[in-house]
């Protein structure tokens, strides 16, 4: 699966097929410091990863240099494992660990390198990675399987998980909240109906199904959960599960981008049952704790890749047009556009590379596979404050904060 792998036990490191230019070798001394600083966070630094055809790069996200490559086959999706460290890579039949080699000795001199580690996940069909609350819950869509961890524990392997079945298997997603209850989605092979919510104890204390196509999830503020519909969205609140409806017949939200700090959810928005690929122009903006749900025209489209939140909560878009979308949540109004790459096209096939949107730590990166490229936007100036050729056409990208 990889050329570039190694043990998941900090001070034995294993780097197999590194590229000489971008790698350097850790030494005897860093190996043992790498164990001294196994929970040590106070040195990192922050990362991105980036997939492409064939393999994961690992960039600093100060200097979008290239610090580190995997070569790992098929199509690989990416997500934070969340304990600012490690990237969990989706493959065929599991959720790996990508270690991007963040952490120093305290003197800029990094202990580890970036490397695919030997802390898989078992899965079928691995499927949706959520964080919160310092938990990280894993959804095996051929299964229902849903396995609970503390990412914490990663920098010391394999950690304990806290599992779950769901009664049959889907495409589905799940929440642990922080006292210890699940919101998980329910359906089969066939459909998706809704979403059920249990106690610590995984016995039942909510459930709604009055959501056809249920996708995707988002966290806003006093850690209210939403799923999307084909028909609206469902809001988790308080013990209650309130429907959202659309104001189409047809009005489908299958992704959505939350801020924990903010009440308002941003979304997508189609309208077309029948289209093999919608290129909708209209985003959602739902207020969780009123359900007024909001329609806000780009005047250009954008993809599942495109959704992001701002500093202050704003609702990022990235658009088919090149430019980044910013929108008021309060007045539901975009304020500014950022120019940033050439106008381009939705690919047919969605697994393909097309222009992707990351935020971490006040900055948006926006990747341009049509000229091998990333550039960093300052979400506070809105100015590009750095751009990057890049060896390889990215396709999805996400990071970690050290």
């Amino acid at each position: 699966m990889t050329l570039l792998r190694r043990s998941p036990l900090p001070a034995a490191f294993v780097a197999l097929g590194l590229s000489a230019a971008l790698l350097t070798s850790c030494s005897s001394d860093s190996a043992d410091a790498a164990t001294d600083n196994a929970t040590r966070t106070d040195s990192a630094t922050p990362r991105l990863a980036l997939s492409y055809d064939g393999g994961v790069l690992v960039l600093d996200a100060k200097t979008l240099d290239v610090v580190g490559t995997a070569e790992m086959d098929g199509f690989n999706r990416l997500n934070p494992a969340g304990d600012g460290r490690h990237v969990l890579i989706s493959t065929g039949s599991s959720f790996t660990a990508l270690d991007t080699g963040t952490w120093t000795d305290g003197d800029s001199h990094f202990v580890n390198d970036p490397a695919v580690t030997d802390i898989s996940f078992d899965a079928t069909t691995p499927g949706h990675v959520v964080r919160h609350d310092g938990k990280t819950v894993l959804f095996d869509d051929g299964t229902g399987l849903v396995r609970v961890f503390d990412p914490a524990k990663l920098a010391g392997g394999l950690p304990e998980t806290t599992d779950y079945t769901t009664p049959e298997a889907h495409h589905g997603v799940a929440v642990e909240l922080s006292d210890g209850s699940m919101l998980t989605t329910v359906g089969n092979e066939d459909e998706r109906t809704g979403i059920v919510v249990l106690d610590r104890d995984r016995k039942e204390i909510a459930r709604n199904e009055e959501c056809p196509g249920v996708h995707g999830e988002a966290v806003a503020a006093d850690e209210t959960v939403v799923v999307g519909c084909q028909n609206g969205l469902l809001i988790y609140r308080d013990g209650v599960i309130t429907k959202v409806t659309s104001p189409d017949p047809y009005g489908r939200i299958g992704n959505q981008a939350g801020d924990e700090n903010s009440p308002i959810i941003l979304g997508d928005y189609k309208t077309d049952p029948d289209a093999e690929l919608e290129r909708p122009q209209r985003v959602s903006l739902t207020d969780t704790t009123t359900g007024q749900l909001t329609l806000v025209d780009l005047g250009t489209s954008y993809t599942f890749r495109s959704l992001g939140r701002g500093v202050h909560g704003e609702a990022l878009v990235l658009g088919t047009d090149g430019a980044l979308h910013v929108i008021d949540p309060g007045s539901k109004t975009v304020t500014r556009t950022v120019p940033l790459i050439d106008p381009w096209t939705e690919p047919e096939k969605w697994q393909s590379p097309r222009p992707a949107l990351f935020v971490q730590d006040g900055t948006a990166y926006v990747t341009d596979p049509a000229k091998n490229r990333i550039h960093a936007v300052d979400l506070e100036s809105w100015t590009v404050s750095d751009s990057a050729d890049l060896p390889q056409t990215p396709n999805e990208i996400t990071g970690v904060t050290g």
